[in-house]
């Protein structure tokens, strides 16, 4: 079983919508218990850092996720899901998070002059070296649809899978280690190319390829 993890910030129906169009199945799950026997685990993000935490971690699924990672079980973590997996985000006033990676969450800042939107939102191209199982069939500088206003600032370039420059700023768009894999972007928004993704993760046994 393919588990998407609902603790109340999560683009919970596109996701699974996605899953179906591609011939695959995921289920919405709220309990920890559940969430753990899965084969596969989803862990998406809609809203504030704060407020998504607490509901996560509220729910247990902190603990779920840490062993999953701990097991080498497949997770595919999208938009605010990955911006939780660092140590610390500047939203809300600063919250700790999962520290699942070493880094922070930063807000874009731009000089007033350069009139530059926030949030970054729409799509934008990745770059990324090929390699990666869950990139396998898409060409670095595809583009993927982004909704967001703060990015991950990754503590070891090691973790940096993708890359994504918005107004001259380069930033951190896919990120992972072992058999987590981060998106800022939202794949099940993203066309053939975030279906694809969403397809390899479903083909995924967790491990990368370097």
């Amino acid at each position: 079983m393919i588990a998407i993890l609902d603790y109340g910030a999560g683009n919970l129906t596109s996701v699974r919508l996605a899953f179906e169009r591609i011939g695959g199945h995921a289920e919405v799950v709220t309990d920890a218990a559940q969430a753990a026997d899965a084969d596969k685990i989803i862990f998406p993000g809609v809203g504030s850092a704060a407020s998504g935490l607490k509901g996560f971690c509220g729910r247990g699924f902190d603990r779920v996720l840490r062993q999953a990672v701990a097991d080498g079980k497949p997770v595919l973590v999208i938009c605010l899901g990955m911006q939780m997996l660092f140590e610390k985000s500047a939203e809300d006033d600063g919250v700790d998070a999962l520290s699942l990676l070493p880094g922070t969450v930063e807000p874009f800042e731009f000089p007033p002059e350069q009139r530059v939107k926030i949030p970054h939102m729409g799509w934008n191209g990745v770059e990324f070296a090929p390699g990666h199982p869950l990139l396998d069939g898409i060409k670095s500088g595809e583009a993927f649809y982004f909704v967001h206003s703060y990015y991950v600032k990754p503590g070891t370039p090691d973790t940096t899978i993708g890359r994504t420059e918005y107004a001259g700023f380069e930033f951190t768009s896919i990120a992972g280690r072992g058999s987590l894999f981060a998106t800022q972007f939202h794949p099940e928004r993203s066309g053939q190319a975030g279906l694809r993704i969403l397809k390899n993760f479903l083909d995924w046994d967790g491990k990368s390829c370097c």
